[in-house]
């Protein structure tokens, strides 16, 4: 990320300066929380999976997109199971508590 691309030079593929990017933005330590993301199928299992996404990270406070109301009311209720999970998965203790939120799933 350090040189610019010159003037008529071809273009960069996106995946070859992200992980450059991401690392100017956020702290070394946060990154290890990427990792959420790569596990949370296997770990929700599918069908909650189909329903949720993790979305992003504020501390150790994970926000997760879900389809609907109905899908934010029911984890309301296995919070406390996921985030044990998670934590289990990923082999830290890097989610304390979990906002669900109607939003994306991409």
């Amino acid at each position: 990320m350090d040189e610019k691309p010159k003037k008529g030079s071809p273009a960069l593929h996106i995946g070859s300066i992200l992980p450059d990017v991401i690392r100017t933005c956020r702290r070394e330590k946060d990154t290890a929380m990427t990792v959420v993301w790569d596990i949370w199928k296997d770990t929700v299992g599918a069908t909650l999976a189909e329903n949720t996404q993790p979305a992003a990270f504020k501390g150790r406070l994970l926000l997760v997109h879900v389809s609907s109301s109905v899908w934010v009311h029911r984890l309301q209720f296995m919070k406390r199971e996921l985030i044990e999970k998670v934590n289990a998965a990923c082999k830290a203790r890097l989610v304390e508590d979990i906002t669900f939120k109607i939003g994306p799933l991409i």
